[in-house]
This record gives structure tokens, C-alpha cells and sequence, in this order.
């Protein structure tokens, strides 16, 4: 996750450049459950208003809990399918909470009435937050669910009513990129601080909607008014939580914006990113699936490293037997064709794998969502303007 409001206030706040990231666990979103009530076109989980077969136990996934605090685990991310659709999921909760994990719940808000946004607060939930594909016509078409739109506003505005802190997560598409500003002035409107725009993945139904990823000129417009926008707010004296994941380019593309304006600033904001350090997943991020599989990230539910059922989950974790593990673990990653030769890869770490696993087979090659230019991979600072694209989809 790339917390660009909190680059834009050290930009303007100077100060000392953190430390490198060393997490002694990793962040670990959990699919607790993966039954849904509803049917997303680009959901990674592929999940669906049905019961699925073998998921964990309350006593396994209490005994889970165990494990990822002994792991040095700092924050929990609960998800789905709708994870409010769990029965047990204010006792798994409310043991997180007692372990001391940082806690946050991923959820589509329709179902997020009083009674759950009570609870919520009740047991301790840190952040809840729920995702906007755009304004209502646009969302519901996402969602494939009438009305969607408006039950998750209402979710939002019951969940913020309880004291919870809730943040809107949109999805970056060619469908829904002219609305970016639309959505986060509703954020705002809201009163709600926290926006995380996520660039599209190729996971899950998603893979077969690739063609939908916003294109790289619409990718670089929509980071060049968001990148604006905050800097604007920075300026005022509150940036805001304004956050983007599954595309670490935005780091690079966040110094290119900084070299134009600001060239003296370079160089300690260059070490300030590469201390940041890029894409986590297989190092600072990890995910649980329903049935007790670990996987790399969430995105990465085709690539199973081990199941908490058969071995705790330190060990599997600290395993690098696997291949796709060891590579991503390795500093620096085996990265091929663009993002080998790419002057920023301390920056970014090699992006989103699953990417370039999604178009290639391999693992390693150039992330295809990269919306840099070649001329930008080899250049330490600086926007070209004029180089066409390398990897155009």
C-alpha cells in the first residue's frame, strides 16, 4: 500500500527519512468466509450467495489467531466474500482484539445496518472499510446488483454514525476512471478521510475482465489528479489518508511529479520511497483463504504455499522452498524484460506479480500494468512526455 498523502506532508514538512521497512510479521488479510450476497464482475475470491464446503472451524480459526500473533503479525484484515455473512465473526474478533491485532473489516456495506455497525464499534474494530466502483448507475452495474450503490452509502454513513473510522476503497477501471474525482468529492462530502484507490488485478473473475484495466495514459491522468488533489489538501494543512496499492509504479510516478516541481527535494524524497520499499506481497502482506490455504497475497489464490490446518503458520510463512516464495523474498527479486532493467526497482520492488503471471506464465516478467515508459525506467528523474508506450494493453 502506497500512502501518498503521507509522501505529499513529508515533502512539505522535510524532517528525517524513516528507516526501512523490517515488519516482524507480515499484514494478513484474511478471507474468513467466502460466501457473498453478491456476484462482483472483478471479485479475486469468486465468491457467490452459497455456502462453501470445508471452511475453518470457530476453534480453528481461534487457534489460527495463536499462531499469527506468535508470527509477530500487527494487523488483521478480515474480508470475504462479505465477511458480516460470518456467524462467528464477532467472537474470531473479539480474540483478535484481545491479542492485541490492529483490526480492520473489507466489506461491500450493504449489510452494514445499525445492529452490525453497534458491534462493530462494540468489539473493537480499528477501520472498516467499503468499496465504491463509482457513482451509483456505474457501481450497481459492478456489482451486478441493483440498488448496491446506495445500501453501501447508507452502510458508511451507519458504520461512521457508530464512531467507527471508515474509509472508500475504489478500483481503478476503463469503465469507471472519469468518475475518480466524483467519488472522492462524495468522500469528502462525507466526511469520510480515508480513500484508497486500487489499481485493477488480474485475479479471480477479474482475470477475465483484463481488458477492462484502466489503459496506462488513463492510469497516469487519473494519478496526476489525485497526486494534484492531495497535494492541494497537503497544502491546506490536512493531506487526508489517500492511499493506492496493486501498482507500485505510483511510487516512481509520485518522484517524477516531485522532480518537475520540486528538484532540490529529489533526492531525500527518493530515499524516503525507497525506504517505503514497493510491493510486500510474499514479505510485508500475506493472506488467509477461507479453508485455512495461505497464499502470498490475495491475489494469489492459484499459488498455495501451505494450509494452517497441517502446519502452523510462522512455518510456512518462514518456508522458502517454494519457488514463486524464494524469489519474492530475495532482495533483489529475479525480475525480467522491463522491470529488470528499470532504475527504480528500489523503489517499487518488480510491482505486481500476479500481473505479469496473469498475461505471461512467468512470474518474473514485466508487470503489464507498468505505466511507465521506457525512456522513465532509465531516467533517475523526470516525466517523458513524448515516448510512446512500451507495454500498451
Amino acid at each position: 500500500m502506497f500512502r501518498l498523502s503521507r509522501f505529499l506532508e513529508a515533502l512539505r514538512d522535510g524532517g528525517p527519512v524513516p528507516s526501512a521497512r523490517k515488519p516482524a510479521g507480515p499484514v494478513v488479510i484474511w478471507n474468513l468466509v467466502r460466501r457473498c450476497n453478491l456476484n462482483c464482475r472483478h471479485c479475486y475470491a469468486t465468491s457467490a450467495d452459497v455456502d462453501f464446503r470445508g471452511e475453518l472451524e470457530t476453534d480453528e480459526a481461534l487457534a489460527v489467531l495463536d499462531q499469527l500473533k506468535a508470527t509477530g503479525v500487527p494487523a488483521l484484515i478480515l474480508s470475504g466474500g462479505e465477511p458480516l455473512m460470518r456467524q462467528d465473526l464477532y467472537v474470531i474478533a473479539t480474540r483478535a482484539r484481545e491479542l492485541g491485532f490492529h483490526l480492520s473489516l473489507s466489506s461491500n456495506g450493504t449489510l452494514l445496518d445499525a445492529g452490525h455497525a453497534a458491534r462493530l464499534a462494540a468489539t473493537g474494530f480499528d477501520y472498516v472499510g467499503v468499496s465504491l466502483d463509482g457513482l451509483a448507475p456505474t457501481h450497481d452495474r459492478f456489482r451486478r446488483s441493483d440498488g448496491a450503490f446506495d445500501r453501501a452509502l447508507a452502510g458508511l454513513r451507519t458504520a461512521r454514525a457508530a464512531g467507527l473510522r471508515v474509509g472508500v476503497r475504489m478500483t481503478l477501471t476503463e469503465a469507471n476512471a472519469a468518475q475518480l474525482a466524483d467519488v472522492v468529492a462524495l468522500t469528502e462530502a462525507e466526511g469520510i478521510d480515508k480513500f484508497y484507490l486500487s489499481h485493477f488485478n488480474y485475479a479471480g473473475r477479474g482475470k477475465g475482465y483484463r481488458a477492462d484495466d484502466a489503459r496506462h495514459a488513463r492510469t497516469r491522468a487519473a494519478l496526476d489528479w489525485l497526486i494534484d488533489h492531495v497535494w492541494s489538501r497537503a497544502q491546506a494543512g490536512h493531506a487526508g489518508d489517500f492511499v493506492t496499492g496493486n501498482n507500485d509504479a505510483d511510487g516512481v510516478y509520485l518522484l517524477q511529479w516531485i522532480s518537475q516541481r520540486y528538484p532540490e527535494r529529489v533526492a531525500d524524497m527518493r530515499a524516503r520511497l525507497t525506504a517505503w520499499g514497493g510491493n510486500a506481497t510474499g514479505v510485508g502482506v500475506a493472506n488467509i483463504d477461507n479453508l485455512g490455504n495461505v497464499h502470498p497475497d490475495t491475489m494469489w489464490w492459484h499459488v498455495t504455499i501451505g494450509n494452517v490446518r497441517e502446519r502452523p503458520f510462522g512455518e510456512i510463512w518462514a518456508d522458502r522452498t517454494d519457488p514463486l516464495m524464494a524469489g519474492l523474498k530475495a532482495s533483489p527479486r529475479p525480475l525480467e524484460g522491463r522491470c529488470a532493467a528499470c532504475l527504480h526497482r528500489d523503489i517499487c520492488n518488480g510491482n505486481t506479480r500476479v500481473r505479469a503471471w496473469a498475461v505471461s506464465g512467468n512470474p518474473w516478467a514485466e508487470d503489464p500494468g507498468c505505466y511507465l515508459t521506457d525512456t522513465e525506467l532509465r531516467a533517475p528523474g523526470g516525466i517523458d512526455q513524448t515516448e510512446t508506450f512500451a507495454c500498451v494493453q
